[in-house]
């Protein structure tokens, strides 16, 4: 069985962007650069068979490449936060990709759980238990004007994620690009 999930890698200028926020948080332990993403679909876990239905239903889908912008911070976990995230501006192409990856990893066999899809990157983790949350919620407040981008989505990959003591790695097994068009960050 494979952890697996679909997310956009993001570009270096994003992540050092990203980096220089996780700075300003007051946690113990931030998600390393190499483990910054955007999360598009969940699969859990899956077995080999599965993946490479999955991978095929993956390389059949056509969608145009599209621009993003991260925006703001926030937490999720209600008032035991358990994680800190760059949020993003709202984005119909995203929502539309979204809809179409879940739609063919479910016509492939995989069963998602059915959840509104919040897209975000994660920064932190946090253990409750060793978080000032007053000192957090300030340096959240102060970063909710956060906004890096846009950047444009070229595509998305699947990528397993096989969790360790120190923290998940991620590996990625597959890219899949999106249709090249005019570069929505060159209009005028």
């Amino acid at each position: 069985m494979i952890r697996a999930f679909v997310a956009i890698p993001l570009p270096e200028g994003i992540v050092a962007a990203l980096g220089q926020v996780q700075a300003t948080l007051p946690v113990a332990r931030v998600v390393p650069a190499e483990n910054l993403h955007l999360t598009v679909v969940f699969l859990g876990e899956v077995d080999d068979a599965l993946l490479e239905e999955v991978h095929l239903a993956f390389c059949a889908l056509r969608a145009e490449a599209f621009a993003l912008t991260l925006d703001g911070l926030g937490m999720f976990g209600g008032a035991t936060p358990r994680l800190v995230h760059a949020g993003l501006a709202d984005s119909a192409p995203l929502r539309h990709l979204h809809a179409r990856l879940e739609q063919a990893a479910r016509s492939a066999g995989v069963e998602i759980a059915h959840r509104r899809y919040v897209p975000h990157v994660t920064l932190a983790y946090l253990n409750p238990r060793k978080t000032d949350l007053p000192r957090l919620e300030r340096a959240v407040a102060a970063g909710a004007g956060f906004r890096a981008g846009p950047f444009t989505v070229t595509g998305f990959s699947l990528y397993q994620s096989d969790l360790g003591r120190h923290g998940a790695r991620y590996g990625e097994l597959a890219h899949y690009p999106l249709n090249a068009s005019p570069n929505p960050l060159d209009a005028p």
